[in-house]
């Protein structure tokens, strides 16, 4: 029986990214540390779109783009799933996401008072919860 795991997101108005981006980012975040697991059922389109207080049309809109990526698995009738881990993109795709992502996080940075040694820790530290394993609830 598919585990009905808890989504919890937070939209910013403020943020620059669209709703439909967040989501997805905040998706595709918690299935990479772990919070999400293969085989976790996802809330409805309506139910998600209730509890963020948004359109439907806006999940909707984000849990295609993550059926499309390869990040869920819709089942017809059941719902959507986290999907098996696979090569979602090519790795022409992956370096040009990868130095795309890099350039925004330069332009964000570059007024801060910071060293490029304490941008790279931070930048580390983020990534390492990334790494380390989850249990289970």
């Amino acid at each position: 029986m598919p585990r009905h795991a808890p989504l919890i997101l937070d939209i910013a108005p403020g943020d620059p990214r669209p709703i439909t981006r967040q989501i997805a980012d905040a998706i595709r975040r918690q299935v990479a540390a772990g919070e999400l697991q293969v085989g976790d059922m996802l809330p409805s389109v309506r139910g998600l779109a209730q509890q963020l207080l948004i359109n439907p049309n806006t999940v909707a809109k984000a849990y295609q783009e993550l059926t499309v990526e390869g990040w869920l698995d819709a089942r017809a009738g059941l719902g959507l799933f986290v999907a098996q881990p696979r090569q979602r993109l090519s790795q022409e795709e992956q370096q040009r996401r990868l130095d795309a992502a890099c350039n925004r996080f330069v332009d964000e940075v570059l007024g801060l008072d910071f060293t490029p040694k304490q941008m790279l820790g931070q930048l580390a530290d983020e990534l390492a919860v990334l790494s380390k394993p989850r249990k289970r609830a």
